[in-house]
């Protein structure tokens, strides 16, 4: 099992201190870029996959690196309506 198999195998599980560089892996992995909308996007950040034009919106958490619940669930959410992840 890869890394990336088995942050998605902890991303499920609805972790409490999931990293937003674990999400980033996660996205890219699924074929997600990174896009930041200017100097003034502030912490909002967007991963757009291409093929799909699906979007997954959200705030890259500080001044700890950590998601919060809401945002893990929702990841796992997008993940699932994407047929990503089962």
């Amino acid at each position: 099992m890869s890394k990336v198999e088995k942050l998605i195998q902890r991303l499920k599980n609805n972790p409490k201190d999931f990293s937003y560089l674990d999400l980033r892996r996660i996205l890219l992995h699924f074929g997600y870029e990174e896009v930041k909308t200017g100097k003034t996007s502030g912490s909002r950040v967007a991963f757009y996959k291409e093929d799909t034009q699906h979007i997954i919106r959200l705030h890259k958490p500080h001044p700890k690196p950590i998601l919060k619940g809401y945002q893990v669930q929702m990841l796992i959410n997008e993940l699932l309506n994407q047929n990503l992840i089962q």
